[in-house]
Parts: structure tokens; sequence; C-alpha cells
């Protein structure tokens, strides 16, 4: 089954959130200036507040050295998520120079106090041998660790490992159930998967009503892979019927989503299908695709809304247990 995965999100997410979560005196009401006196006094929370606006450039100029700084204040007194940033911004060379021994060192401080994310991106280390020697055995163990606690990255990771046997005896009913899970949550990633294994009978009994159902979940969500793979399913007359303007219509977005090589076969799939038209049906797709994009709301960093909102939910139970 060939999946297409989207890039990662960044450390920049988590920055993002730990600034809206962060105490309406610190983030909005205070000063500038208050902010850092308390944060050069040494109040955690003020130099985690202080380290997440210079990464979003929210209240003062972006500048990512200054984050690590502040960041690297708050994670040397134990503060998981401030150590989760810092490893991020060492693994992404922002604001340092890249170093996966150092972000390792900093997600595993994270990880040991409980820290899901902390434990998804060891995993994630552990997979691509980023680090350390490359061990699937050892990423299953972050990943599951995380994904027992409800971490949708994880639960989709973890099912990514069972569908290609890795650290694992290959189980497509064992991959089913973790991308479920994240798919719940609203993980676009696991919604495209859960499509393709519906849309292959890969795990499941074959079934293109419920394929669609789950690529058109993601497909809502912007995920590109998703709305080529919609698309291809209206063309087809597979689980709906056939219908050409929506077929172009989730091609068309597609196209103008992906990168590479996906953009460029979403392209010929739909210029091919465009031959087959008329123009009054092309005008149709055309003007549905556009009202389609302009009813979305902007994205954060590439995170869709749902998305956003499950991190926030993770990070929420995350300072309620420190």
């Amino acid at each position: 089954m060939k999946l297409v995965m989207q890039r990662k999100a960044t450390f920049r997410n988590a920055a993002v959130l730990l600034l809206a979560l962060a105490s309406a005196a610190a983030a909005q009401s205070t000063k500038i200036e208050q902010l850092r006196s308390n944060a050069e006094q040494g109040d955690a929370e003020a130099q985690i507040s202080l380290g997440a606006m210079y990464v979003a450039g929210e209240g003062v100029s972006q500048d990512y050295g200054e984050a690590v700084k502040w960041f690297r204040l708050a994670a040397d007194q134990g503060v998981a998520e401030a150590q989760l940033i810092l490893g991020a911004m060492y693994s992404e060379g922002e604001g340092v120079p890249q170093d996966y021994k150092e972000a390792l060192k900093w997600y595993r401080l994270a990880a040991g106090q409980g820290y899901t994310g902390a434990q998804y991106l060891l995993g994630l280390m552990y997979r691509n041998g980023k680090g350390v020697p490359q061990d699937y055995k050892e990423a299953v163990k972050w990943f599951r660790l995380a994904a027992d606690q409800g971490n949708a990255q994880a639960q989709t990771n973890l099912g990514a490992m069972y569908v290609a046997g890795e650290g694992v005896p290959q189980d497509y009913g064992e991959a089913m159930k973790w991308f479920r899970l994240a798919a719940d949550q609203g993980v676009a990633k696991a919604q495209l998967i859960l499509g393709a294994m519906y849309n292959e009978g890969e795990g499941v009994s074959q079934d293109y009503t419920e394929a669609l159902k789950w690529y058109r979940l993601a497909a809502d969500q912007g995920n590109a892979a998703a709305q080529s793979n919609l698309g291809a399913m209206y063309y087809e007359g597979q689980g709906v019927p056939q219908d050409y303007i929506q077929a172009h219509k989730w091609l068309n977005l597609a196209a103008s989503q992906a990168t590479g090589k996906y953009a460029e076969l979403a392209r010929s799939a739909r210029d091919a299908l465009a031959e087959e038209m008329t123009a009054e049906q092309i005008t149709k797709a055309q003007r549905l695709a556009r009202e389609w994009s302009d009813a979305q709301p902007n994205k954060l960093f590439g995170l869709s809304p749902q998305e956003m909102q499950i991190l926030r939910e993770q990070l929420r139970e995350q300072l309620k247990s420190q």
C-alpha cells in the first residue's frame, strides 16, 4: 500500500501553542518589560512565554537565537515543555546549529517526565536514526508510550510501524486500530491512511463508501493526497455516483497544494479529465474549488484548525500534570 505522508510540524507549532496557552497576564496584558523582568528573575512561565514570543514574532522581533536563550533557562529548571521545544530547535537547527544528539538529550529529559510530545519525538529520532543508531523496536517503545496516553501523532506513527512491520510483526489489523484512534481525533494523515486501507482492502474488508468518508475528512482539512484520491473516486464512481465536476474540483485543489511529483500527478490527472468535460463543466468545477478554498480558515504553520485543537488539548493535559 503506497501512502503519501505530509511533512511533519516543526517546533514552531509547540511554541505558538505555548504562547496561546500562557496566562493572559503574561502573554496579552503584561507589558513586555514586565514579562522580561519576571523571566530574568527566574520565572519559568515567563521564560517560556518570552521564548514563544520570540519564535512567533509576537510583541518582539522574531529572533530564534533569543528564543533559545529563554527556553534553555526554563529547560534548565526542569520544565518539560521547554525541554521539548529546545530539543526541537536543536533538531531543526533553528537559533542553534543543528545537533541531533543535543535534541535527543532534551527530548529524553522531557519524555522522562511523561511528556507525550517528547516521547513521540524520541520515537521519530529512533525510527529515522537521527542522533542515535536507527532502532525500530526502540521507536515502537516510545511511540506506544505516547500513543497509550492519547497522543494522536504517536498513534499515527505506531500504526505506520505495524503496516511496515518495523519493530513489530506486520499487522494491518493492529495498524487499523491505531490509525482509527488518531483519525477520530482529527489527524488528517491518519484519515488519509484509513481511506487508503478501506480503498484497497488492507486490514479490513474493501469498502469504497468508507474509503470515501475518510478521504473526504482529510481532504476537507487540506490534505492534498486525500484530495487527489477523492477526485479519483469521483472520476471512477467508487463509493459515490460518477461526477466529473467534483473529480475536477478535488484534483484541482490537490494540484494547487501538493509539491513535487505529487503536484505533477494531480495536474496530469486533472488535465486528462478536463479533455472529457465540457467548458461549462470545467468552469463550474473551478468555481467550486475557489469557493472551497475561500471558505477555509488560514492554517498556522501548516496545521489545520482540527490539528491545532488536538495539540492545544494535549498541551493543556500535559500542563495539568506538571
